[in-house]
């Protein structure tokens, strides 16, 4: 990882919680493992983790089309299971859970019911290639990723913002594997991890809302890429990789300032702060690994 001055500061991790056996579906083929595992069987695969008020975290997990809510004790319980493949998810200011979903686009969870809905499935009557991920800007805009299948080979994945008045914007058209995504603290650029690229791209924002300028603002190696992405309130980025068990710390600049080792697998594939102790929460996807590591002093 590049840097100037001084190494990345080493963060150790420990396990919070893995999900329990119960869950697991062992032996149980899927489609979406025969996509993109090479058929080899999962007994799942966890993502998106998001805190609510309570302190309380809500995962994915992909190839089941479930969410589930971990208590700050750890323990699991089922909220949703649907037929879907849920990858992202994040919690609006106003408490509603929101699901990037890979099969059914944008989706909304009510917890009430134990039920999911569409909110947007298409553009112009066209599908999407597959969602990814979302972050939601403190107008209530959402910005998502239509990742698909692209990659170097095809790079049209997109990057779209729906606006609180319900207009759809394409922002990007050509990216190699767009994943997760983060606005900076001032919400003039976004930052969108690039999985197959290998790297996070930088996206100014013009006032007319459209993009400009954008670049490479670090660059990873590894069989993967960058994953999901986190910021914390000094508006340093985290950033999971989903192949080399780590979650890299980057300051304005783009300096890996830090490294956050998993105490698990090698499959970072996404992470949440949790403001209320300053820690952070990782999803170690291989072992169905939830992890936590003290940033206080990143």
């Amino acid at each position: 990882m590049m840097y100037l001055e001084q190494p990345p500061k080493l963060v150790r991790t420990r396990l919070f919680s893995a999900m329990p056996e119960e869950f697991r579906r062992r032996g149980v083929r899927s489609v979406w493992a025969d996509a993109n595992k090479g058929g080899a069987p999962v007994d799942c695969f966890i993502e998106g983790p998001a805190f609510d008020r309570d302190g309380n975290l809500y995962i994915v997990d992909i190839p089941f089309g479930r969410i589930f809510r971990i208590s700050s004790d750890g323990a699991w319980s089922l909220v949703v299971e649907y037929d879907g493949w849920p990858n992202g998810l994040k919690i609006a200011r106003d408490g509603r859970i929101l699901v990037a979903d890979y099969l059914n686009g944008l989706m909304e969870v009510d917890l009430q019911a134990g039920a999911i809905r569409p909110l947007l499935r298409h553009r112009n009557s066209e599908s999407f290639k597959g969602c990814n991920d979302l972050h939601i800007a403190s107008n209530g805009d959402i910005y998502f990723t239509d990742q698909g299948q692209t990659g170097l080979h095809d790079a049209t994945g997109r990057v779209y913002r729906l606006r609180a008045d319900g207009r759809l914007e394409c922002l990007i058209a050509n990216g190699p594997s767009p994943n997760g995504l983060v606005l900076d603290r001032e919400e003039a650029v976004l930052f969108v991890a690039m999985t197959r690229d290998n790297s996070v791209w930088r996206v100014p924002l013009t006032n007319d809302g459209g993009v400009a300028k954008v670049g490479r603002f670090h660059t990873f190696f590894g069989t993967s890429g960058p994953d999901g992405l986190a910021l914390d309130t000094n508006g340093r980025l985290f950033v999971a990789h989903a192949s080399l068990g780590h979650v890299f710390v980057l300051q304005a600049n783009g300096e890996c300032v830090a490294r956050v080792k998993s105490c698990a697998g090698p499959a970072c594939t996404n992470v949440a702060r949790n403001a209320a102790n300053d820690t952070l929460a990782i999803t170690e996807s291989s072992t169905g690994s939830v992890l936590v590591a003290d940033i206080a002093h990143v």
